[in-house]
């Protein structure tokens, strides 16, 4: 679940947002009334959410977010006249005054993004390290001078057997080179 920092000026005003978005199935984590709280807060999380104002307690919403952790995106509220002179890159704008259900659907917006953004993470492949990647490549070689295969077809045979075994490439690798040097 995305965690969603709410950083106004008045505390009332921030509690009232958290209680409409909680109504609403997200999960606040903070409430904050201070640029420092929400850096803080933040710190401790991987990525998220901050609903804020133009202007906190000790700073603005760009020194806010130039604080941030790069996982975090910022919805920025504030009236028409302040937003046509914000700009900057993972910050979302909200005229005010507010419309819940433009909260509402924008932030659902934001927390679907975020989710999209950690599922093509954990889908990503992970880098090999040098270690590893000589270590494929010396299956290669040793299955090229054994068996006379083309670096292509070593390279087929051991992924092919990566994927009948059920293992990665890696593991595989190894796994050629302890056989060949038996």
């Amino acid at each position: 679940m995305t965690n969603i920092i709410v950083a106004l000026p008045r505390p009332e005003d921030a509690k009232g947002i958290k209680n409409i978005l909680v109504r609403n199935g997200f999960r606040v984590t903070g409430v904050c009334t201070t640029g420092a709280q929400v850096i803080s807060q933040a710190d401790g999380l991987n990525d998220g959410i901050v609903i804020c104002s133009y202007k906190l307690m000790d700073m603005v919403y760009s020194e806010l977010r130039e604080y941030l952790p790069s996982g975090f995106e910022m919805l920025l509220m504030a009236s028409d006249h302040l937003l046509s002179h914000c700009r900057g890159e993972g910050i979302v704008r909200l005229s005010m005054p507010l419309k819940v259900q433009d909260l509402i659907s924008t932030a659902g917006m934001m927390v679907e993004e975020l989710e999209r953004r950690r599922r093509r993470a954990r889908l990503k492949p992970k880098g090999r390290s040098v270690e590893e990647e000589a270590a494929i490549k010396e299956a290669k070689e040793v299955l090229m001078v054994r068996n006379h295969l083309t670096e292509e077809e070593a390279h087929r045979y051991l992924q092919k057997c990566s994927m009948d075994s059920g293992t990665n490439m890696v593991e595989t690798a190894f796994m050629v080179l302890s056989m060949m040097k038996a």
